[in-house]
């Protein structure tokens, strides 16, 4: 294991949050993530020349303002939280288009997630979700898709129809190991959208304890065929990935991945991929 990032990491897929100030539903079936999960937490873990941006993290709707004010003031104390993506109901336009004017001057909002992976078959053909979601690429904000193995060609339908909106799939769309054969073909799917980009994380929490040795490592080697390096990004999607690997060994993984591509796909994919797409702020310099 290695014992430092080495070169500058910009970990596109963390959450914080803290359960003693907002409601997270979901951590309910979760309960050994029941606690707060700081960005002080996450300086326990963090190699030193990573950089992160927050993932909204699921937390009652209602709150998601209060969210968002809440990871930037724990930003201004660890400059390396480098933006937001912040939770937007795009499903409802008049609601998400004053939200998507407000986060699009917002320097600190670098994109918008929905989370899709459990509404019912048909959710994002919707016209009230599409007219969202071509709000995002109007305002040149990048929409982050959290989607299950069974969701990718209504994904993939969905990146044709707004062909202006820059999507992130998250997580590789989460494939199980049952059924890698129509998740590599559903995947190809939806990489023939250029306008879809692979998020390189997730798959330690999803696959479980029990997956094949190497399992893992060959789906994220055929992500990278299937888009190429310049359309895949590094996540770590801590703390999740913490119920299945730890920080470091996730990371050395993806770079396992790499290892036969030149010096400049490993770059595109820990950091490049990610600031063209983000487009955060410049990298302040770290606080005292």
């Amino acid at each position: 294991m290695s014992t430092d990032a080495g070169p500058a990491v910009l970990d596109c897929h963390v959450h914080l949050w803290d359960p003693r100030r907002l409601s997270y539903p979901w951590l309910a079936e979760l309960p050994a993530l029941q606690h707060p999960f700081t960005a002080e937490e996450f300086a326990k873990v963090r190699p030193a020349a990573v950089e992160v941006i927050f993932m909204e993290a699921g937390r009652e709707d209602r709150h998601a303002e209060d969210e968002l004010a809440w990871v930037r003031a724990q930003a201004e104390h660890h400059p390396w939280i480098r933006g937001a993506v912040a939770h937007v109901p795009l499903e409802r336009p008049a609601e998400a288009l004053d939200a998507i004017r407000r986060y699009a001057a917002d320097p600190f909002v670098v994109g918008v997630r929905r989370n899709l992976q459990d509404e019912a078959p048909g959710f994002t053909e919707g016209v009230g979700f599409r007219s969202g979601l071509q709000l995002l690429g109007e305002a040149g904000l990048p929409f982050d898709a959290c989607v299950r193995r069974h969701q990718l060609p209504e994904l993939a339908r969905l990146a044709a129809a707004c062909p202006d909106t820059v999507i992130v799939l998250d997580h590789l769309g989460k494939p199980q190991p049952e059924a890698t054969d129509q998740w590599s073909k559903d995947l190809r799917q939806v990489a023939q959208q250029p306008n879809v980009i692979c998020k390189l994380s997730g798959l330690a929490t999803e696959l479980g304890p029990h997956a094949p040795a190497g399992f893992g490592l060959g789906l994220l080697r055929e992500a990278l065929e299937v888009f190429g390096p310049d359309r895949c990004l590094f996540g770590s999607d801590w703390p999740l990935l913490q119920l299945a690997t730890d920080y470091r060994s996730w990371l050395d993984l993806v770079r396992e991945a790499l290892a036969e591509h030149p010096p400049a796909a490993t770059d595109a994919v820990l950091r490049g991929t990610a600031e063209r797409v983000y487009r955060p702020a410049p990298s302040p310099k770290e606080a005292p």
